[in-house]
């Protein structure tokens, strides 16, 4: 049997308008105890460019989540818990799910919920399905390494969400 998993707190506050959710954090974060800990995924230089911050990747981590909460970015994952071996979400076994609805509510700001893979979009949109007031609901391209898609495509998904960070160049008013 696989040991058990555990996401990490949700990093979120007042001003978050935008939630990016994903899975479950891999092996990398769970031992760096960092979101996106894996230097081959592509999450910070993605979500980089969303809010306008070149060399985001490079701050100390808990600079980059002070970045993150200054544009309105939140993070959390779909599962609170689960069994997995190695970090592949086809791995993920008897799974347990944050309250995604709850977390939402607390959100006075929150304007969408973008779900960074199909795993998360699969989830969460179940979990969030039929919220009010509605939500704008965004399913991304899985920023990790284990889909091939090639950088650039990805990116041109992840810029949509530029309308909704705070600071950004290019983005429109709330």
């Amino acid at each position: 049997m696989n040991p058990r998993k555990q996401c990490f707190p949700p990093v979120v506050d007042a001003q978050t308008r935008l939630l990016v959710l994903g899975s479950l954090p891999g092996e990398v974060s769970l031992a760096k105890s960092e979101y996106y800990a894996h230097r081959q995924n592509q999450f910070w230089r993605l979500i980089g460019e969303v809010i306008g911050v070149a060399g985001l990747r490079d701050l100390d981590y808990p600079s980059r989540l002070d970045t993150l909460r200054r544009h309105g970015v939140g993070l959390w994952d779909v599962i609170a818990e689960a069994e997995r071996e190695g970090s592949l979400d086809g791995n993920i076994r008897n799974d347990v799910h944050n309250d995604l609805a709850e977390l939402v509510a607390s959100l006075p700001a929150l304007q969408a919920v973008a779900f960074n893979g199909g795993t998360s979009a699969r989830i969460g949109r179940r979990k969030l399905a039929g919220l009010a007031p509605p939500l704008r609901l965004i399913d991304l391209p899985s920023s990790s390494p284990a889909y091939t898609l090639p950088f650039a495509d990805k990116l041109a998904v992840w810029m949509g969400l530029r309308e909704f960070v705070s600071g950004a160049a290019g983005n429109r008013p709330v």
